[in-house]
């Protein structure tokens, strides 16, 4: 059996490149050889280590949701409805202006204008985006059942109006928004928010 030669570059820090060149450029618009470029490597290593540009991206994908958007999955460990929204939405605010990364939401705008040759991807994103509606849908729910939340509010509508201001901080904040103009539209939701 023929062994191959040892990979001459760390995969987590190649994922790490390509993640920002997605984050930056979005799915269709990150060319193959930008992605070469930024990762250090050719192509034939790249189709190796990650499959195609779509295996490629779906990687990367995961790569955000467990790194510099994991506030997501901190906010639904929190002990209130109000905790839980108030992590998320400043944790968005955090993400989407961070210092030394891409503005804006790689979930949000990263495949959100694609052709139909990218179905796969654009899919992948919405289901992610839907995803963490569908758990914060269900720890508002739960917060209900704990007396947090009263009977008479609308888990969905609640999961929906934080998921839809989350993204409108994303798409503005890739436009240039502030993060302090961004703090105060997450002072506003919060001022409005039921329960305790």
């Amino acid at each position: 059996m023929a062994i191959g030669r040892p990979r001459e570059f760390d995969l987590d820090q190649a994922l790490d490149r390509a993640l920002e060149v997605f984050w930056r450029h979005g799915y269709e618009g990150a060319a193959m050889s930008d992605l070469t470029a930024a990762m250090g490597i050719n192509r034939p290593s790249l189709y190796a280590a990650y499959g195609n540009k779509e295996s490629l991206f779906r990687k990367a994908l995961e790569r955000y949701t467990e790194g510099p958007a994991r506030h997501v999955n901190e906010a639904l460990e929190q002990p209130t409805a109000r905790a839980t929204a108030e992590r998320l939405l400043y944790g968005t605010v955090d993400t989407v202006t961070a210092a030394g990364r891409p503005r804006g939401c790689l979930v949000v705008q990263g495949a959100l204008v694609t052709g139909s040759a990218s179905d796969g991807v654009r899919a992948a994103v919405s289901a992610e985006r839907m995803a963490t509606e569908v758990r914060l849908r269900e720890r508002f729910a739960r917060a209900q059942e704990e007396g947090d939340l009263p009977e008479s509010v609308d888990a969905a509508a609640l999961a929906r109006l934080v998921m839809v201001v989350s993204q409108g901080m994303a798409v503005h904040a890739a436009d240039g928004v502030e993060p302090a103009d961004l703090r105060r539209v997450v002072e506003m939701t919060m001022a409005n928010f039921p329960g305790k």
